[in-house]
């Protein structure tokens, strides 16, 4: 075999390779998008509203938090940055 062979083979088998790749991907997002339909159809989402950022709380609307929820809450996050780390 010649280097002229062997570089065309090379090329050969790189188109058919990122071949493979291209229709290999081209299938997974369809397969992806065709689940993603089926899916929207068998239980569509009840609303887009419950996702949605809240709104700022206002400081004149806050109320104060009694001692022992306040101390519950520093507990944890005791707890839980003890248990990290």
């Amino acid at each position: 075999m010649t280097s002229q062979q062997l570089l065309l083979e090379g090329v050969e088998l790189m188109l058919f390779g990122m071949g493979l790749v291209f229709t290999f991907l081209v299938l997974l997002i369809f397969c992806i998008r065709m689940m993603a339909f089926i899916l929207e159809r068998i239980a569509p989402e009840e609303s887009h509203g419950a996702t949605a950022v809240a709104a700022p709380v206002k400081p004149g609307n806050v109320q104060p938090i009694d001692a022992d929820t306040l101390q519950a809450i520093q507990i944890a996050i005791k707890q839980h940055r003890a248990s990290r780390g």
